[in-house]
């Protein structure tokens, strides 16, 4: 799994496939066609998701605060042809970006941890017809620690890891002798992973309309990465508030301004 995390062309072009077979066609079932819209992804990373969007004919910005991610985005796009407008920074400090029909957050909103102030500070950059769409994986699923990421082949696939007390998490970890990078921010996700649940009442608190939710058993991205259809979570689990989230490896949201 961690050479999905090292080798970037390989981890470009994966999520890239997944943006186009899925992503896509889950905005525009309730958007529409976006073909020309403007669009935002926070923690762009490499620019992996917004790449179908370019090809689509959509004017793209990409933010991320880590310079290298950034770097390796131009590159990447310089090679397919595309400019898109990319932005290193922290999204609080950036008041000016102006509007976007869509604001993606995939797998970003987990490593947040004043949840509620990005959430605000964000709808600024909605249009009022837009749709913010976030995606994150539900803190009680096996990998919901993204102790994937982890150097150490045994610890990166231990399912539900993440779940022990911090202070046995941290031993267990500097045991295996993981790199203290890594020790840092698997910490740091743990502090910030989010539920269903928290995400839910966290998402009308700050007056968003929830118009659509998907959980899915399977998440759309493993079938590019391991060969699996996706599937979703079927309705008895998927309807049973905290039970659900042992069994939700991804979450799609789309919410609008109330």
């Amino acid at each position: 799994m961690q050479q999905r995390h090292t080798n970037r062309q390989q981890y470009f072009e994966e999520l890239a496939e997944t943006s186009q077979k899925y992503f896509i066609p889950f905005l525009e079932q309730y958007y529409g066609a976006i073909e020309g819209i403007r669009v935002l992804e926070i923690g762009c990373g490499d620019g992996c998701n917004l790449l179908p969007f370019l090809q689509k004919g959509c004017r793209v910005t990409g933010v991320d605060i880590v310079p290298i991610r950034i770097h390796q985005a131009r590159q990447f796009f310089k090679e397919k042809g595309f400019t898109p407008d990319l932005i290193c920074s922290d999204i609080f400090n950036l008041r000016d970006l102006g509007r976007f029909d869509i604001v993606m957050v995939h797998d970003v909103i987990e490593h947040i941890s004043d949840k509620k102030g990005f959430l605000n500070h964000i709808r600024r950059f909605l249009e009022p017809a837009g749709l913010l769409y976030i995606a994150f994986p539900a803190w009680h699923m096996p990998f919901g620690g993204h102790q994937q990421i982890c150097r150490n082949k045994l610890l990166s696939h231990f399912p539900y890891m993440h779940l022990l007390p911090r202070f046995v998490y941290k031993k267990l970890l500097e045991t295996f002798q993981e790199q203290k990078d890594i020790i840092a921010e698997l910490l740091d996700i743990k502090s910030c992973g989010i539920t269903i649940e928290q995400f839910r009442e966290l998402a009308l608190r700050c007056h968003y309309k929830i118009v659509v939710q998907e959980l899915y058993f399977i998440n759309p991205h493993y079938e590019v990465k391991f060969g699996i259809k996706p599937r979703k979570l079927p309705a008895l689990p998927g309807s049973i508030p905290w039970i659900r989230n042992f069994y939700t490896s991804s979450c799609f949201y789309l919410l609008k301004n109330l």
